[in-house]
């Protein structure tokens, strides 16, 4: 039941009552009754202006995705802050990346394979210095 249901039926039942408003209790259950209705008017304007407004920034997002995707040969499948970089531009769209979020700021980062053997490189959000080590990795488990 949508708000505006709700609100008619209250005042449906308040007149089922039969209350008077000469009276100082019925003049503010009214008020009360015709407060709610404005309210509930307003927010059901609300909620319509921002359903089309989604409605039509999911068609700006989707005409913005094809533009960058024409102009920019963004990679849709990596979501990280630094892909969109001029630095990027110059490796190839099958070069793997590979992300790594940073633990002091959170920022998300893609590297490729070269920068990951480079074995550090600072955070380009706050300059926090990352490391990679894959010596553990590189290992066979003994048995």
């Amino acid at each position: 039941m949508k708000l505006t249901e709700k609100v008619s039926y209250l005042k449906g039942l308040i007149d089922g009552f039969e209350l008077s408003d000469a009276t100082k209790e019925g003049k503010a259950i009214f008020q009360i009754v015709d407060v709610l209705q404005e309210v509930a008017l307003s927010i059901e304007d609300i909620e319509n202006e921002v359903e089309e407004i989604s409605e039509l920034a999911d068609i700006l997002d989707e005409d913005l995705g094809e533009l960058e995707e024409d102009f920019y040969g963004f990679d849709e499948d990596c979501d990280c802050d630094d892909c969109d970089d001029d630095e990027f531009d110059d490796y190839d769209d099958d070069e793997e990346l590979y992300e790594v979020t940073c633990p002091s700021c959170g920022d998300t980062i893609c590297l490729n394979e070269e920068m990951l053997a480079e074995g550090s490189m600072d955070c380009p959000g706050c300059g926090e210095n990352l490391e990679f080590d894959f010596s553990e990795d590189d290992e066979q488990p003994e048995e």
